[in-house]
């Protein structure tokens, strides 16, 4: 799989979530962090209209705030959160999540389709159906041909930045290779058939019992062929969502309103409530939240899609009662976790030192306390279908670390003073969270230093093999919430490469073998406990990286939004359902 996208401050990952939205279809009641359940809806679940938000009233402006701009309005190529959560207005998936605003409870249903997708060979073969009713902004029907192409424009040289699962399992990891994109012609029927307008069949290579899932990344959509001026086109994607583009000025401004040929019998997710959605692009914190927190003039029907609250302004946030009711505080996809070179820390007993000593709350604390994120146990976030409260290391039983126990295992192994270098981002943050890690490993026995890496370049050099680091933290989320897009992205042998994303070069063919039976498993309640049960498995028995937070959400939205929630999976706000109160 390939690396994904950063979404946030050295995170890697697409998308997550977690958490109850209130029955008044607001984010939250009361601000509180809770675990999400996931499953797979019916075909009764994927049908359209969305269900009505009490209360909600059709009308208004609502007004969006972003500290950065959308380099992607191309559903083809949005792979970011905040990319995907805007896409979410005019752009529509074969699949896609809802949540149950009473229960919480979010479930994979067809969005473009009639239902999930079926397979007929346990997961090597699937087929949707297309909805009645689907049509582009311009009036034309929509047809398999244009899920097809949407597809095959993934193959194209521009196409850089969205997920890549789909052309991977239809033609290999050198997809580009075995096809050049349309303008080279069709994909065969044995790769892709349309044997009618509302059926698309997708022949892959091998089983991918996940593929349900795949098929809500915002790349397998429809695009239709005429309107499609390649690599420009990111600047005016033809809507099939409630809203169309009618203005955008990069880095500045984009203005949506309501797309007459969206049909809401056709949609079980999204509403049309406000006539137009502007956005303003390139306002950074703490002014972003503080004009949340204030309100005043359009303000008030303002919202942010993924900018957390700026640190020096959470506990005014907190402080205040009047905000509660407009306070969101949920889990993300994201765990971080600090890497051990496994090619050079080769000794299990220095590895268990290293998650001995590590100094978690410490790390907690700087990094914004509990608001921002949990102590992690594992490897998995809570927003990930199966994920258990467990501590295979006793991180979360031992937040503070301890030396004493740590310098007798080195002890032990006749390695006290083993040389750790530890390589962190130059920035304020890093520099002061590097340090307290190298003063607790130094502590503990260790002959502990730091390397300084330029955060634009981070990830670039803690991937490469031979890095000459032994340290490093990394960060990693669900594509969905599945253990396969967590386990094999992060520890699978075939990513220990230069640009992979097994960051701690970590190796065991009998891990390998484990990822392999459990990705075939039919069922997905047994595939996600076994993902939980296989990701503990390597962290006790091979420690290969040490678990540091549960990374979580935290923002207030203007008071005159009603039907506001909180997408589980793309860990961010829900703009489906809000309306102007």
């Amino acid at each position: 799989m390939p690396a994904l996208v950063a979404v946030s401050a050295l995170t890697l990952t697409a998308c997550g979530g977690g958490g109850k939205a209130s029955s008044s279809g607001d984010a939250n009641k009361g601000a509180s962090s809770t675990v999400a359940n996931f499953g797979v809806g019916t075909k009764a679940d994927s049908t359209g209209p969305a269900k009505d938000v009490p209360g909600a009233k059709s009308g208004g402006v609502a007004h969006d705030i972003e500290a950065s701009g959308f380099d992607y309005l191309d559903p083809s190529q949005q792979y970011v959160n905040q990319y995907q959560a805007v896409g979410m207005l005019y752009s529509r998936q074969l699949t896609n999540y809802k949540t149950d605003p009473t229960t919480g409870k979010t479930i994979l249903v067809g969005d473009l389709a009639t239902d999930t997708g079926t397979t007929s060979d346990g997961g090597k073969t699937w087929t949707w159906t297309l909805k009645d009713g689907l049509k582009f902004e311009d009036g034309t029907p929509i047809t398999s041909k244009d899920v097809k192409y949407a597809v095959e424009r993934l193959y194209a040289d521009y196409q850089t930045q969205g997920a890549t699962y789909f052309p991977i399992w239809l033609s290999g990891d050198d997809y580009r290779k075995a096809y050049k994109g349309p303008d080279s012609g069709d994909l065969g029927d044995d790769v892709i058939s349309t044997p009618d307008d509302k059926t698309i069949t997708f022949h892959f290579k091998d089983v991918h019992t996940d593929a349900n899932y795949a098929a809500a990344m915002p790349d397998i959509t429809a695009i239709e062929k005429s309107k499609d001026d390649k690599d420009k086109y990111n600047n005016h994607p033809v809507s099939i969502g409630p809203y169309k583009i009618k203005s955008y000025e990069p880095d500045k401004s984009l203005v949506l309103v309501k797309n007459e040929n969206w049909d809401p019998k056709s949609d079980p997710i999204r509403h049309q409530y406000v006539d137009e959605w502007d956005f303003e692009l390139g306002v950074q914190n703490p002014q972003l939240t503080q004009r949340l927190i204030g309100g005043a003039g359009d303000d008030k029907n303002a919202m942010t899609l993924v900018t957390n609250a700026d640190s020096s302004l959470i506990k005014t946030i907190q402080d205040d009662p009047s905000m509660a009711s407009r306070t969101v505080s949920q889990f993300q996809p994201y765990v971080d976790t600090f890497d051990i070179n496994n090619t050079r820390v080769t000794d299990l007993n220095v590895r268990k030192a290293l998650a001995k000593a590590f100094p978690a709350a410490a790390v907690q604390k700087q990094l914004g306390g509990s608001t921002t994120g949990d102590i992690a146990g594992n490897l998995v976030s809570p927003t990930v279908s199966g994920w258990q409260a467990t501590d295979p290391l006793g991180i979360k039983a031992n937040p503070n670390g301890d030396p004493a126990a740590a310098k007798a295992m080195l002890q032990a192994a006749n390695k006290l003073n083993y040389p750790i270098v530890l390589a962190y981002a130059n920035t304020p943050k890093w520099q002061k969270i590097s340090a307290t890690v190298v003063d607790a490993l130094n502590q503990a026995g260790f002959q502990a230093s730091r390397k300084e890496i330029d955060p634009t370049s981070y990830y670039t050099q803690i991937g490469k093999v031979d890095n000459g680091f032994d340290l490093y933290r990394s960060g990693w989320g669900a594509d969905w919430p599945n253990g396969n897009s967590v386990i094999p992205p992060t520890l699978g042998s075939n990513q220990v490469v230069d640009g992979g994303t097994n960051y701690s070069h970590y190796k065991n063919p009998a891990m390998d073998a484990e990822m392999d039976r459990i990705a075939k498993i039919q069922d997905p309640n047994q595939a996600a406990a076994e993902w939980m049960k296989l990701a503990d498995k390597i962290l006790a028995t091979d420690v290969p990286k040490i678990p540091a937070a549960y990374d979580k959400f935290f923002q207030v939205y203007g008071a005159g939004l009603g039907g506001v929630a909180y997408n589980q999976v793309l860990g961010c706000f829900d703009v489906s359902s809000v309306y102007i109160k």
